[in-house]
């Protein structure tokens, strides 16, 4: 007689990873499709994807908005400005609901940039957990270790997109 085969579950960080995937199927711009889960206590707070501010185009719908950035070392990247990162968007509804973020984790796609690195800082959050690393990382890295945020990586993938 067969052994049936004892279902697994997956470890909390690899299930709130998944919801943050989940999220990022409303992502509205392909440069990255990204979405974010806020969790204190194994309990969803908010989430939050890559999208347009309320009322105004989307990538999907009228095209990136592109702006270049010019490095101190000379080299040259290149934004589309047109979306508010999910990381941004999950920490603004948690504003408008009065959901305080102390203490919480969040889980996201890849390494949060500079600017989303410095609002999770203010929130209070202390555990950040992506999935890959982004491919302009250091500073938030940096910052992190320099306040005590814990920052996981659940691969060591660089995620990189065309034109960045």
């Amino acid at each position: 007689m067969d052994t049936p085969q004892k279902r697994v579950r997956p470890p909390w960080d690899d299930y709130f990873l998944q919801i943050a995937d989940a999220a990022a199927s409303r992502a509205t711009c392909d440069r990255g499709r990204s979405g974010c889960v806020i969790v204190r206590d194994k309990a969803i707070l908010v989430t939050g994807y890559v999208g347009s501010p309320a009322g105004l185009p989307h990538c999907d719908d009228v095209g990136h908005q592109m702006k270049k950035t010019i490095h101190e070392d000379g080299h040259v990247t290149q934004h589309c400005v047109r979306t508010v990162h999910a990381e941004q968007n999950a920490i603004c509804q948690a504003a408008r609901n009065g959901i305080a973020l102390e203490g919480a984790t969040l889980y996201c796609r890849m390494t949060p940039c500079r600017t989303c690195a410095m609002l999770i800082i203010n929130c209070g959050i202390r555990r950040v957990v992506a999935e890959s690393r982004y491919h302009a990382a250091e500073e938030s890295e940096d910052l992190f270790r320099q306040v005590g945020i814990e920052l996981v990586y659940k691969s060591r993938e660089t995620q990189t997109y065309e034109n960045q």
